[in-house]
């Protein structure tokens, strides 16, 4: 964490904070347990660009970000658990790691077993469904697989992109 009293890295973990607040703002609602988001991207970013810690810590200020900027509900800290996790989890896979296609969807298969279909679905019938697990994950599943797809080609965006930009300045 030493790495925080980095103006340069202190900087870019705040605007990619900020992105992620901002993205959060736009999800397509598709029910009560099932929305299409984009929080996770400027997480990934933040776990290829600064690693697993700072990442972990701009998944869970973004989740809290969001949270003061448009509550959608009360805050329940498993959420911010669930942006921790994506950013360990992005960061672990993508930090100082040559950027390859599979590299991304290993990252993004495992986030999106780990949070989206694991974490996500516990803290969402913990909080409104209260119908068991297994009932929520079947109502959520094919939502998370059919955005393998769609994240993968978000990410892959993104990561390359970020990537060159990186070969020109110094993170």
């Amino acid at each position: 964490m030493n790495k925080l009293k980095e103006t340069r890295i202190l900087t870019l973990a705040a605007m990619l904070t900020a992105v992620g607040i901002i993205l959060g703002l736009f999800k397509i609602p598709i029910s009560q347990i099932i929305e299409i988001r984009f929080g996770s991207l400027p997480i990934a970013v933040a776990g290829m660009s600064l690693g697993p810690g700072i990442a972990a810590v701009v998944g869970a200020l973004i989740d809290i970000g969001g949270y003061l900027v448009k509550p959608t509900g009360p805050f329940f800290p498993g959420f911010t658990i669930s942006g921790i996790v994506s950013g360990l989890i992005f960061g672990a896979i993508l930090y100082k790691k040559e950027l390859h296609p599979v590299r991304i969807l290993v990252a993004l298969l495992i986030h999106t077993l780990v949070v989206g279909i694991i974490m996500n679905t516990f803290w969402l019938d913990f909080m409104y469904i209260k119908k068991g697990f297994f009932i929520t994950l079947m109502a959520r599943l094919p939502k998370e697989l059919a955005m393998i797809p769609i994240n993968y080609i978000l990410l892959s965006i993104f990561l390359f992109a970020i990537s060159r930009i990186k070969d020109y300045a110094e993170v």
